[in-house]
């Protein structure tokens, strides 16, 4: 139940932490800062109320603190919760355009697609998308071409040890749903890494198209009727709206599964296996800083993760009746429960 109360101490809390970060102090004193107030646009597909996108935006300032800037001091941001609605994405997007910032921060591709739609000149450093030369936001990776760059969430081939890790916390798993939308060419791609590594496992992989919450819902609960299921849902962003959904059915199905990003294992999932984002988003600072500084998206190359961290709920692998192996314990950068 939504306690209005608690939202708003949390984001007292929030707002007192970001108050902190932006005075650390001047890391890069011989630095260059111009004297003029800089303006940052930050674009976030997310609700105020979003502790996992306030945790990646706090990266994000503290990055540019640590480089010198400082809201309400040598810079302004200017940030829109658009929620995860496309048609509050597009509205935000153009007003932030509008505001002819210095630069733009787009979280996720359903961030760039509308900014790229509203202006082709004001500078966009992106975080968290999957295939920005499929989705036509960069011309390639090493030389963006316009006036877009930034930092990748995965390559494909992390498919396949997404469905490796899965057999390893749930050895009995034969058949594995992989819940996607199948609009995206992203998904289409990770569902083909998926496939490619089932025949060495002995697992079979089965797509699960989703539209809506009744979709997944249907979907779900039929192929859970087989024995020897498991879940893993590709990236998106329905399965991020759906997200406690999701966690419910895999629950209430006994089916294990594996998610991309840790908010998920957070919110009661099993297992998860992504790039940690609060640290992509403070990168994300460093390109922001370049550009503020006279650099252009179009010489600045896409950066792929780096840091790549595997989170365990223990609470959900004993409601599950799995026993998690020592050597994988051993290598999970959090533990949960």
């Amino acid at each position: 139940m939504f306690d209005p109360l608690g939202a708003d101490m949390r984001r007292r809390e929030f707002v007192g932490g970001l108050a902190g970060v932006a005075a650390l102090p001047f890391a890069g004193a011989q630095a260059q800062q111009p004297d003029r107030v800089q303006r940052i646009g930050v674009l976030l597909p997310a609700v105020p109320d979003d502790r996992t996108w306030h945790d990646r935006l706090g990266g994000f300032l503290k990055g540019l603190a640590l480089l010198g800037w400082t809201s309400g001091g040598n810079v302004r941001i200017e940030t829109r919760w658009a929620t995860n609605n496309a048609g509050e994405i597009r509205k935000h997007a153009a007003e932030l355009a509008a505001l002819s910032p210095d630069v733009i921060l787009a979280g996720g591709s359903s961030s760039v697609e509308p900014l790229l739609q509203v202006t082709r000149t004001v500078p966009i450093v992106f975080t968290a998308v999957a295939d920005p030369v499929g989705a036509g936001f960069v011309d390639s990776l090493a030389r963006p071409g316009g006036n877009v760059t930034g930092f990748m969430i995965y390559e494909f081939s992390i498919g396949g040890k997404w469905l490796e890790l899965l057999k390893q916390v749930a050895p009995n798993v034969a058949r594995v749903a992989v819940l996607r939308d199948s609009t995206l060419s992203v998904a289409m791609s990770l569902f083909a890494a998926i496939q490619a590594m089932a025949p060495s496992l002995k697992m079979e992989v089965i797509p699960l198209n989703m539209r809506n919450s009744g979709d997944i819902e249907q979907s779900i609960e039929s192929f859970a009727r087989l024995p020897d299921g498991g879940l893993i849902p590709a990236p998106s962003a329905a399965a991020v709206r759906h997200r406690d959904l999701i966690i419910r059915l895999a629950a209430r199905h006994k089916l294990p599964a594996l998610y991309w990003d840790r908010a998920f294992t957070a919110a009661g999932g099993l297992v998860s296996y992504g790039p940690n984002l609060v640290d992509g988003f403070q990168k994300a600072a460093n390109y922001v800083d370049r550009i503020l500084k006279g650099e252009k998206p179009a010489d600045l190359p896409v950066q792929s993760p780096t840091k790549y961290e595997l989170v365990i709920n223990l609470k959900t692998a004993k409601a599950l009746g799995l026993e998690i192996p020592p050597t994988l314990l051993a290598r999970a950068d959090d533990v949960i429960g």
